[in-house]
């Protein structure tokens, strides 16, 4: 089985550097074997959100794009979850949940589509352990007006 840094490599991608927290909160908690990453907007590689992953999905934002942005969510997830336990290959058990936040146009309901950017990476790079439980919502805002926002659960050793 090759490593999840050599299947991130074969997708032409890396893993980001662990955004700091822009308010009062903390990017995760470990508490026992689980690890809690807070919400994570859809960051590029040089930290920043690029035009396209701007704004409401459905309405100046496509669901194409809104799930290349989910999909950088999860990297920038996985990036917490590095910084919280090192080791991916040897720390993760299991992605236990992913929750979505879609930044939906009015009448926009695909969310479910565009949260499978960040499901299919999740098993993409892990395998089973990939597989999770998920909530996906629209909602009206999401900070820095991200397109998408991804917040996850992961059983750790």
């Amino acid at each position: 089985m090759s490593s999840i840094k050599e299947r991130l490599e074969a997708l032409g991608l890396t893993l980001p550097k662990a955004a700091a927290p822009v308010a009062n909160y903390v990017p995760f908690v470990r508490t026992g074997n689980l690890v809690v990453i807070s919400g994570q907007v859809c960051f590029g590689a040089h930290g920043a959100i690029a035009a396209e992953h701007k704004g409401k999905v459905g309405g100046g934002v496509s669901a194409e794009a809104g799930k290349a942005a989910a999909r950088l969510c999860a990297l920038n997830v996985l990036a917490q979850l590095e910084a919280a336990v090192g080791d991916l290959d040897h720390a993760v058990v299991q992605c236990v949940r992913l929750g979505g936040f879609i930044n939906a146009a009015p009448g926009f309901s695909a969310v479910a589509g565009v949260m499978n950017g960040a499901s299919d990476l999740m098993v993409e790079l892990l395998g089973d352990r990939g597989r999770h439980a998920r909530s996906t919502v629209g909602v009206a805002e999401l900070p820095l007006d991200a397109a998408v926002e991804v917040e996850a659960m992961f059983e750790v050793r």
